[in-house]
């Protein structure tokens, strides 16, 4: 009798444990990823993402539903109407309109931002403290802006006009040109705008400010760095430097960056995802985060054709010390700095 008691309590056990193998077997997710522009800035972070989700969840857990919307605000929206529409479980914005539309299509679906320079701006949030609330956090590729105009000034301090190259249909590209407006003011330096709608008068305004400027800065700015050849292809026979906020764009055109990793960053929002869909935590008290370090970098190419010397304490991109780089800027900096900027 004792032993068929056993046989019936171990048979009861492996039926109660059944349930709890099932959903563990169940427990998979759908993540919509909405990339507003094919370039290699945003590419990294979104691939950084998926890597971070699938090294927690693993490759059976997750499905990416990763649809690019080719530089078109109006295709970020109907994208996001689709993720909506599909019931995902967690939305990727990649990209500042990425982010506003998604805010747009939904509150309650879990939305995570990356490559936003500032939420604030972005979402149009009075006051911002770092934290967006509802269904929305992220991360931000801002580098320091007054490390950006540092470094103008440590290259090229004898320029008397620097020419702020940026699309005005992109909110955060205004806000990091009036910010470093300001402090290259203070260094002497004068600012001109030369602001561009899309790509399509993209080619005049660089002409322009090609003739008539020392220096020109670009914001951390996708239409930009989408057009880094257009872009080089004028400035540099005009022997006129480019000093962009962030690594393609130097790559393939500038000669200096003070720059984050957007592989590294794209990989921090990754691990926010895990903690809203494995660990449940609550992504209405989740703060903004930052890339931990920034490295100045600079484009041998370009400076040699330049003829430009830089200090030792840069890193060539492509170089093997590139990737040992340690940042000169903690996560810290550059909350402070966004704060002093606001």
């Amino acid at each position: 009798m004792k032993k068929v008691l056993a046989v019936l309590a171990a048979m009861g056990m492996a039926v109660s444990m059944l349930p709890a193998a099932a959903m563990a077997e169940e427990a998979s997710y759908t993540i919509g990823i909405c990339q507003l522009v094919q370039h290699q800035s945003l590419d990294a972070a979104t691939q950084g993402f998926k890597d971070a989700v699938v090294e927690a969840l693993g490759e059976d857990a997750v499905t990416f539903d990763e649809q690019n919307a080719q530089g078109d605000t109006n295709t970020c929206s109907t994208i996001i109407n689709s993720f909506v529409s599909n019931e995902v479980d967690l939305i990727l914005a990649n990209a500042t309109a990425s982010l506003q539309a998604a805010a747009a299509g939904t509150s309650e679906i879990p939305i995570l931002g990356t490559c936003v320079t500032e939420y604030g701006v972005a979402l149009d949030i009075a006051d911002f403290d770092g934290t967006v609330g509802g269904n929305i956090s992220g991360t931000s590729d801002l580098a320091p802006l007054d490390g950006q105009a540092d470094m103008i000034h440590e290259l090229y301090p004898d320029a008397k006009t620097v020419g702020l190259l940026y699309c005005s249909a992109e909110a955060n590209s205004q806000y990091q040109v009036d910010t470093v407006r300001g402090y290259l003011e203070e260094m002497g330096y004068t600012c001109e705008d030369y602001s561009f709608a899309d790509s399509n008068d993209l080619s005049a305004v660089v002409t322009t400010a090609a003739s008539a400027c020392d220096v020109i800065y670009i914001p951390t700015d996708n239409t930009a760095a989408s057009n880094t050849e257009l872009i080089g292809n004028i400035c540099l026979p005009a022997g006129i430097p480019v000093i962009p906020s962030e690594e393609s764009t130097c790559s393939a055109c500038g000669v200096a960056t003070l720059c984050i990793d957007y592989y590294e960053l794209g990989y921090a929002t990754g691990e926010m995802a895990v903690r809203v869909l494995q660990d449940g935590e609550d992504i209405s008290t989740m703060p903004i985060e930052y890339a931990p370090s920034v490295t100045k970098k600079y484009n041998p190419d370009v400076c040699e054709q330049l003829g430009v010397e830089v200090p030792e304490d840069y890193v060539a991109i492509g170089s093997e010390d590139e990737a040992e780089a340690a940042g000169t800027e903690t996560a810290e900096t550059q909350t402070a700095e966004t704060e002093t900027a606001e």
